[in-house]
């Protein structure tokens, strides 16, 4: 039997990043230079405030009336001959996936980059089927050749500089020379990717924004490999999570154009594909069936808080790693989740349960830099917040999963005792009397104050408390 996963461990993982030199100068060299381009982007401060309102609000717009609109795009994908299924669970996709497929034969898929196939962990699930899944997406491609996850949702192998991929190549693609020009690489992936394009029995990608107004969907990419790997194959199947929805064509070009330059500073991408159905009669190209998959997994959950419905109005553009002082010196793989950054302490909580990752819910300043970039105003730090209280909240309904389960008996019984002594001016007296005559006695490496100091210098509390000095001075109590 193989032994259980090793459960997640923030604090172990960001500290064994920490102490990779490799990967904190690869994280900073990208970081410096995305946070530089998106800057310039967004010079005129008068434009990204308006561009960024209307991009906020067309998504609380869309959140406000999700059913209706999900209810609409379905009508609308089956008028255009897309084939719509729900589900609620990420083993419930996997499942309507793999029936797909069967039902055609397919034994290989390419892949477009899709965010929700990573939370279905699709490539395995089809791996176990006897099924094989290439990712299309060159960064995407690189770190499954290493068998790694992503450690970026827009640059999955930001992690990695082009003399490590330059290694990987030679180790894993047959006749590829070692060079570390970046053209050439490209040239190398190109190779493979082209022959496996044309030998695809289906195609998989996601969906960067799903028109409910004309069943359109609309997927942002640079490379092509989303249009080869949607257009080729005779089965293409889409998976989206319930948020990408919109309700008019007209509100796409505000969300991407947000988009494209939070995430890879570009005034718009290369490709911008926009699917409205299967190959029609005398058309020459495209898939022959177009199937839609959309994913819930906690989605409705999060969608049933007011304030946590925010969450939902991301639209993935990574902008909040590039400018987190935690992410961009540990890098994604330290969550160990398949959202990192900031959007991923809002994200996988809410799926996985407050109590199973309180740990993510710690891995932030709360500096605000997050919540100051994001396009479409998610007010990212103020969630954090929420949750933390939510994990250490005494049980109850709740919509958080896990409500509580990261409650510690200790800390509760400190806050009581915290709260006891604030509420009793006798009380309070006597414990500043003491922290001031004894409070310099208690060593910096004594638990629980060691996991303090360990990083910081110890708190010194005064030799003389406020209210002595005030007597001295002869200032009457108010």
């Amino acid at each position: 039997m193989s032994a259980e996963p090793r459960p997640a461990d923030f604090r172990r993982a960001s500290t064994a990043a920490l102490a990779d030199g490799p990967l904190r100068a690869n994280f900073r060299r990208a970081m410096d230079g995305l946070m530089a381009k998106r800057a310039a982007r967004f010079a005129d401060p008068v434009e990204w405030r308006d561009l960024r309102a209307l991009g906020a609000a067309i998504r609380a717009r869309t959140l406000a009336r999700l059913p209706e609109h999900l209810v609409r795009l379905e009508a609308r994908c089956r008028e255009n001959g897309i084939s719509v299924r729900w589900a609620e669970t990420t083993e419930e996709a996997n499942a309507i996936v793999l029936e797909i497929l069967r039902r055609h034969g397919a034994t290989r898929v390419v892949k477009g980059k899709s965010m929700v196939s990573e939370e279905m962990h699709l490539n395995d699930f089809l791996e176990r089927h006897g099924i094989e899944s290439l990712e299309s997406d060159l960064g995407e491609y690189i770190i499954q050749l290493d068998g790694e996850t992503p450690s970026h949702i827009i640059m999955p192998a930001i992690h990695k500089n082009r003399g490590q991929i330059a290694k990987l190549f030679g180790r894993k693609i047959r006749d590829a020379v070692y060079t570390e020009d970046v053209d050439a690489l490209t040239a190398i992936a190109r190779r493979v990717l082209r022959r496996k394009f044309f030998e695809a029995d289906a195609g998989i990608s996601g969906v960067n924004f799903a028109v409910a107004e004309t069943g359109t969907l609309c997927l942002v990419e640079n490379e092509g490999n989303g249009r080869m790997s949607t257009h080729v194959p005779p089965v293409h199947i889409a998976l989206m999570g319930v948020e990408k929805v919109v309700p008019r064509l007209e509100d796409v070009p505000p969300l991407y154009s947000l988009l494209t330059r939070s995430a890879t500073a570009q005034p718009i991408t290369t490709y911008f594909n926009m699917i409205g159905g299967p190959r029609g009669p005398g058309e020459k190209d495209g898939p022959r069936e177009v199937h839609l998959v959309i994913l819930d997994n906690g989605r409705s959950r999060m969608h049933a808080d007011r304030a946590l419905q925010a969450t939902l109005r991301c639209i993935r553009c990574g902008a909040c790693m590039n400018h987190c002082p935690v992410y961009t010196r540990i890098g994604g793989h330290a969550y160990e989740a398949v959202y990192p950054g900031p959007i991923g302490q809002l994200v996988t909580p809410q799926t996985e349960g407050v109590d199973r990752r309180a740990d993510l819910l710690e891995a932030s300043s709360l500096c605000g830099a997050c919540g100051e970039v994001c396009p479409v105003g998610i007010p990212i730090p103020e969630l954090i917040v929420r949750l933390r209280t939510e994990a250490a909240a005494p049980g109850g309904a709740s919509a958080v999963l896990g409500r509580g389960g990261a409650r510690h008996r200790v800390e509760s019984l400190a806050w009581r005792v915290w709260s006891t002594v604030l509420s009793r001016p006798r009380l309070y007296r006597a414990a500043a009397l003491a922290a001031t005559r004894l409070g310099r006695l208690v060593p910096a490496g004594f638990p629980p104050l060691s996991a303090w100091t360990r990083f910081r210098s110890a708190p010194r509390p005064a030799r003389r408390s406020l209210h002595e000095l005030a007597d001295d001075e002869r200032i009457p109590d108010a």
